[in-house]
Parts: C-alpha cells; sequence; structure tokens
C-alpha cells in the first residue's frame, strides 16, 4: 500500500504531491488527513506530513520509493481534519487535490507577527534606588528618567517610553545590559472587529423560538448532533436563535462558524453577535489584509476566538473544537463556489460536522427547494417560526400592472401607485427602499403590453438575446432568429429590459428634489468601509431613500422603513434558468420582509408585467408552502435538482473547431460509460456567453437520479481525458448541480 503526502504545510508550497510506502503495522490504521512522519530529501530528515489518498499502486521506481516512518502520535492537528475534507471535495466535486487544499487551508504564506514590546524592571526597590542615585550623579539625566518612571511602574509600555518619556532605543539597550530591565514582546494579533462592550441579554423568547431552542439544547447535550433547517418568515428572530444556541456550544468549550451570503451583512450581524460574545467573535472575508487574514486563523487555531463571522470561505476556520455551523439565508447562490472545485457551502459544512462531531443549522425565510426537499424528506429536522418575534403583522403586498401602466401613458419606471406612496412616506419622515431586481438578467425579450416571454420549446426556459439576432437556449443549444413582433399579441412593444441603479437615483432624485437619497451597489461598494458607512448612515435614518440591487434585501433590519418598492419583478423570472422562479419568489419575498419590521406597518409595492404568474402571487401572498409545491411538481416532471441531479461539464478552449470535437468526444465516452443507469446526456450547448477574451466555451449536461451515478461518471471522464493527450488545449471543469451557466 502507499500513500500521497503532502509535506509540512505550513512552510511548503502546495504544488507536490510524494508517495511513501505503508508499513504493514500502520496498513490498518493510516487514513487520509492525518499527520506522519516521513524521511524527506537527501539527508532523509524526518518531516511532517499529510496524508492526501491511499491507494494501491506507485507512480514512482519502486527502489525509489521511501517508507513512512510513523504516524504523529501526539498530534490532533487542525489541518489534518481539513486535509481529509479536501479529500472528499477533491472526490465529490472534482478538480485536483491541490486545488482542493488551496480551497481549504487558504492561508499558506507567513505573515510579520504584530508585536507589542514593554519593559520590566529587574531590580528590587532598594537596590533601584540607588542605581537612580547612581545616574541622577553621574548626570544621566535619560537613564534617571526611564529609571523613576520604573520605580513607580515596574511594567512600562516601550511606546510609552520612547515617545512620553522621549527615552531612546539605545537608553534602553544600555539599562537592558547592565541587567536593570528586560525588554519582553508579546504577539498582538491584528482584529478586524471594533470593539463592542459585551452586554446582558435580557431577551423574551417567543413560544416558536423557544421551542427550536429548546430542542436544539436537548440534542446537543445528549450528544445527538443533527442538521436542522430554520424555516422562519422575515423578521421571526432568527439571529437570536441562532445566538442562543451558538450560547449553548459555547458553553461546553466548543467553538461556531456563522456563514452569511455576503460582506454587505457583515456589519449588523457583527455588532449582535459581538454585543452578546464580546471579543470572542471575530470575521473572515475578502476585505481583510494579508496580515489581518492571517491572524484571525491564528486567533481560531489558538483557540481565542468563540465565532468565527464571514461567507463562505469562513466555512473552513481552524477551530480546534468546531461545535456548530450555521448557515443564514441559506438559500443564496453565493454559497456556491464559481471556481474549482465548485463545492456548495451547503453540502460541505455538513460534511465537515460529521468529520467533527459538529452540528448543522441552515436558516431562510424563503429556503432552497434542496434544503426543503432534504428536511420533507427526514434528512433534515424542521423547525418553522411563522410569526414575527414583536408579533408585528408581515407588510401588506400589492402587485401593480406595468402593462396597465404603459396604457395610462405612464412609462417611468416608477409606477402611480408607487410615486404616491412614496410622497406619503416622506411626508410622514419614514424610510423607504427601492429594490432594483438585476439578478440573473442575461438579455430575455418580453412583451410590454401582454407580458409574453420567448421561451426555448424544449427546455421551459426563456431564450437568450446573443449577437447577429440570434436568440439561443443555453440548456439544449436551440436556436431561433430574434423577433421583433410579440409572437402572442402582435405588438411592437418587444424587447430587453435595461436601466440601471444609477438610472433609477436620478429619476427619484429628480421626482422628489426634497427627499435624500442612498445608493447601494458594485459601483458605490468598492472601499473597505463602504459597506458600513452606507447601511449605517441609513439606520442612522441620514437618508430617506435607499435605492439598490439585491444586497440590500438580505437580512437587514431597519426599523424605520416602511415602503418597499420592488421594480422590474419580472427580470429573474424570465432568465435562461430552470431556478428562475426559485430565485424571483425568494428575492421578492426577501424583499417584501424588509418592511414594517419597526413599530409602524410596513407596505410593499411589486411592479411586474406578469402579475398573474404563480410565482409573482405567492411571493405577494408570502405562502411559501404554495410555492413550494408547484415549484416541486415542475422540477420533477423536468427532471431537475434537487428530485434529479445535474452535472455540467465545462468546456474552454481557443480553438473552436477543437472545441467541437472534444465536446462530441466526450458525449459519446459519457453515453458509453453510463452504462445501465438512467442518466441522460444533453448538449454541447453555448453557455451564457459562449466567447470571453478569444476563448470560446461550451458545457455538457448529465442528469440522473443518483448523485453517485454522476461522480462515477466524472471520475471516468477525468481519466479518459488525462490519457488523451487532444484534450490538453482545452480546459474542463465540473459543475454539479450548476446555480448558474454564465
Amino acid at each position: 500500500m502507499f500513500a500521497d503526502i503532502i509535506i509540512d504545510i505550513q512552510h511548503e508550497k502546495l504544488d507536490k504531491i510524494f508517495q511513501y510506502r505503508i508499513p504493514e503495522r500502520l496498513e490498518q490504521e493510516l487514513r487520509p488527513g492525518m499527520e506522519v512522519l516521513v524521511p524527506f530529501g537527501k539527508g532523509n530528515h524526518p518531516r511532517k506530513g499529510y496524508v492526501t489518498g491511499i491507494g494501491e499502486t506507485c507512480d514512482y521506481d519502486l527502489s525509489k520509493v521511501k517508507e513512512i516512518v510513523d504516524i504523529s502520535r501526539d498530534s490532533v492537528e487542525i489541518e489534518g481534519r481539513l486535509i481529509a475534507l479536501a479529500a472528499w471535495m477533491k472526490e465529490y466535486y472534482g478538480g485536483t487535490m491541490i486545488q482542493a487544499l488551496k480551497t481549504v487551508l487558504p492561508v499558506r504564506q507567513k505573515e510579520n507577527a504584530r508585536v507589542k514590546k514593554r519593559l520590566r524592571l529587574l531590580l528590587d526597590k532598594e537596590t533601584g534606588k540607588r542605581q537612580l542615585d547612581y545616574y541622577l550623579e553621574k548626570n544621566q539625566k535619560a537613564r534617571a528618567r526611564l529609571m523613576a518612571a520604573l520605580l513607580d511602574d515596574p511594567i512600562l509600555e516601550y511606546e510609552l517610553v520612547t515617545k512620553k518619556l522621549n527615552v531612546s532605543a539605545s537608553v534602553i539597550r544600555a539599562l537592558e545590559e547592565q541587567n536593570v530591565l528586560a525588554v519582553e514582546e508579546k504577539q498582538v494579533y491584528r482584529n478586524p472587529v471594533k470593539q463592542t462592550e459585551k452586554q446582558s441579554r435580557d431577551i423574551t423568547f417567543t413560544g416558536e423560538q423557544k421551542h427550536v431552542t429548546d430542542s436544539f439544547r436537548q440534542d446537543y447535550t445528549q450528544g445527538i448532533r443533527r442538521t436542522y433547517l430554520l424555516h422562519g418568515v422575515t423578521g421571526s428572530g432568527k439571529t437570536e436563535v441562532y445566538m442562543e444556541m451558538i450560547r449553548t456550544v459555547v458553553e461546553q468549550g466548543k467553538q461556531a462558524i456563522v456563514l452569511i451570503p455576503e460582506i454587505a451583512l457583515t456589519y449588523q450581524t457583527v455588532m449582535r453577535f459581538c454585543r452578546c460574545f464580546g471579543d470572542r467573535v471575530s470575521i473572515m472575508n475578502s476585505r481583510l489584509s494579508p496580515g489581518e487574514r492571517y491572524d484571525q486563523l491564528m486567533r481560531a487555531k489558538a483557540g481565542e476566538v468563540d465565532v468565527m463571522i464571514g461567507p463562505r470561505s469562513a466555512l473552513f476556520t481552524p477551530f480546534p473544537d468546531l461545535g456548530l455551523i450555521v448557515i443564514d439565508e441559506e438559500h443564496e447562490p453565493t454559497y456556491k463556489s464559481e471556481q474549482t472545485p465548485r463545492y456548495h457551502a451547503r453540502e460541505t459544512a455538513v460534511k465537515r460536522a460529521q468529520m467533527e462531531n459538529a452540528s448543522v443549522v441552515l436558516g431562510s425565510a424563503t429556503p432552497s427547494l434542496e434544503a426543503m426537499y432534504r428536511a420533507r424528506n427526514g434528512e433534515y429536522v424542521l423547525f418553522e417560526m411563522k410569526k414575527r418575534s414583536r408579533m408585528q403583522s408581515l407588510a401588506h403586498v400589492e402587485t401593480v400592472d406595468m402593462r396597465q401602466e404603459l396604457m395610462n401613458g405612464n412609462r417611468s419606471i416608477l409606477s402611480a401607485r408607487l410615486q404616491e406612496l412614496m410622497e406619503e412616506r416622506l411626508e410622514r419622515k419614514e424610510q423607504i427602499m427601492l429594490f432594483l431586481n438585476r439578478r440573473g438578467y442575461s438579455g430575455f425579450i418580453s412583451c410590454r403590453e401582454c407580458g409574453h416571454v420567448v421561451k426555448c420549446p424544449h427546455c421551459d426556459v426563456s431564450l437568450s438575446v446573443h449577437r447577429g439576432g440570434k436568440m439561443v437556449c443555453h440548456y439544449c443549444g436551440y436556436t431561433q432568429p430574434r423577433v421583433t413582433e410579440c409572437p402572442e399579441c402582435g405588438s411592437r412593444h418587444i424587447g430587453e429590459f435595461r436601466a440601471g441603479t444609477q438610472q433609477i437615483e436620478d429619476i427619484v432624485k429628480m421626482r422628489f428634489p426634497q427627499a435624500r437619497v442612498l445608493r447601494m451597489d458594485m459601483d458605490t461598494t468598492r472601499q473597505k468601509d463602504s459597506y458600513e458607512k452606507i447601511l449605517s448612515a441609513f439606520a442612522n435614518e441620514e437618508a430617506d431613500i435607499l435605492v439598490g440591487t439585491q444586497m440590500i434585501v438580505k437580512g437587514h433590519d431597519f426599523p424605520g422603513v416602511t415602503l418597499v418598492g420592488v421594480l422590474a419583478a419580472d427580470m429573474s423570472l424570465y432568465t435562461d434558468d430552470y431556478r428562475s422562479g426559485e430565485r424571483t419568489f425568494q428575492l421578492l419575498a426577501q424583499a417584501a420582509g424588509r418592511a414594517g419590521r419597526g413599530e409602524r406597518p410596513g407596505e410593499v409595492v411589486i411592479q411586474t408585467y406578469s402579475p398573474d404568474h404563480p410565482v409573482i402571487q405567492a411571493a405577494a401572498d408570502q405562502d411559501y408552502a404554495r410555492f413550494y409545491e408547484e415549484e416541486i411538481r415542475y422540477r420533477e416532471l423536468m427532471g431537475y435538482p434537487p428530485v434529479e441531479n445535474l452535472l455540467a461539464v465545462l468546456a474552454a478552449g481557443e480553438d473552436e473547431a477543437l472545441l467541437e470535437k472534444g465536446c462530441r468526444y466526450l458525449k459519446e465516452y459519457a453515453l458509453r460509460v453510463r452504462g445501465r443507469t438512467q442518466a441522460a446526456v444533453i448538449g454541447p450547448a453555448s453557455p451564457g456567453i459562449d466567447r470571453i477574451k478569444d476563448v470560446y466555451r461550451r458545457v455538457l449536461y448529465i442528469k440522473a437520479p443518483e448523485y453517485d451515478t454522476l461522480v462515477r461518471i466524472k471520475d471516468r471522464m477525468e481519466q479518459y481525458i488525462e490519457i488523451n493527450s487532444g484534450f490538453n488545449r482545452i480546459r474542463i471543469q465540473f459543475d454539479f448541480n450548476p446555480m448558474n451557466i454564465s
């Protein structure tokens, strides 16, 4: 038996796996993720290594293969567990072991430690006084000044001595050489979280909240570890429930990871957690400097942090004793990685929790179909909270038919009803949020008079507009010429919707010159603290209207907001994606949940060209159960996830003819290796954009009821690609149950 081993991860570049022979005495004991001692290099120096895989074949000359010395008996390295997770990710999602390791172990380079120096007096009081007299006698003023200060306080900060007492480094060195004082260094971790005083929590839980927290505590104290789906309406107090669950875990000496979908949510979330857990909370996100990021991982590893908050990458925090992973807004597509390995945080969190005997809590007002499907099938425990925590009623929602607005001569993006309600709110000094639904926009064609959208006759997704007057289906490749008249009603008011947040901001300022308007989108949040500044300004009621994209409708709690306007609700409804209905419902329900969270009731206006669409109606009624039942029937009918599983094989290359040929071979091979399974092979087709920077792109879909079937096909395809040199000029990636193809 042979082991694949990465040497000394902390110091070496992750660019090579070495093979070692496993001694017979260790064959039964050794497994991936373990730390071992191996002879390395010409001198056979013993080095630490981590086992990434075990097999019966060896890729090297057997006479040169060395043997593992032993398993590191005294080590319970966190990296070992994460490497075992990386091995699972490689198998489950495809890609190489190196790619999986780089995802799981994000910090490879040791950053310079930040140290704090202080001076400690080594003499007793009497000896110190004699030394002070000596310095005064010799007229050594700086030394005397330092000596006097140390007699008052035997430990002094180095910076205080050099700046406030005006004592130079050479004077300090001289006293150190005379054994009068010692210079001590202590590592200080960079902390990106502004320190907030821990506050005592005096919370009265609702009956629903208490049922959830008590059930979780009972399971946890009895050693039962499960995955829970917390389905709570917007404003039901899910964050308070998370904090109570985390308190249960922390009291047992364990740590918790809290995943949030976007950096924009970090500010409010962190403040709430800091008030509960004080300085034992930290954050992890892409806006941190390398030094800050490194220090947060070191603090977590040293057990100085109880709660780590951050987007997807925070899942790999190296906690020594992980007890709980919370995924807030679990339905968000940002939890799916777009780089190889294309892992989903939900599945990976469940796997990590299994490996480390931890629990997982998935929370959302609009759970993903995957999570609810598993909860209904008994894989997850379902908790429901149907009432808001302060017993406020849900916002009143009304839909406005934009076809009627057009017939009435209103060509503005703001309907007459929305303008009327905005006027009222501004007079009453209440706040307004305007959400422009741009998610998933890919140039679908719709009629402004009857609302008809041009769809693929084979896949029930919208056709996308391509250059050259073509309309293309990104699932099966169906193509037809671009239409100039509505095939349903004959109207010439047919085309693509184009509007941006900046245009909306200008329109609002022109229509309501008295209003203070803030805009939040990718352009206004490029700076490190820009999210925090915009959100805190709006929370402090320094603005009347907040205009933004989907980042403003997720998880934020603004009690002053009593009106939410959803502009262009249809934008995500007709994208070329089988998930478009689900995404639209989630966005609209989340947007509606931002209104009326304070004392005053809330109102929501949904502007749409499809007021009779079942998804729009379910969102307006905030009826998740009705939406789920209709959507899951559609997925069953079409064989889409979560009922069946889908593997996208993404191919890219500079030679279009070679790419087409390679995709044809891959399809033929997939058809051969599927065997007697029910796997269907579709395509190849063009993804959303078929060429980027002169690199052509194609996608092949494989559908199967069982996920393991797709994993087996993926494994065989990887072997096929490796042994055929023709694929050297084609880049192949695998994406299981893809969130989008663009």
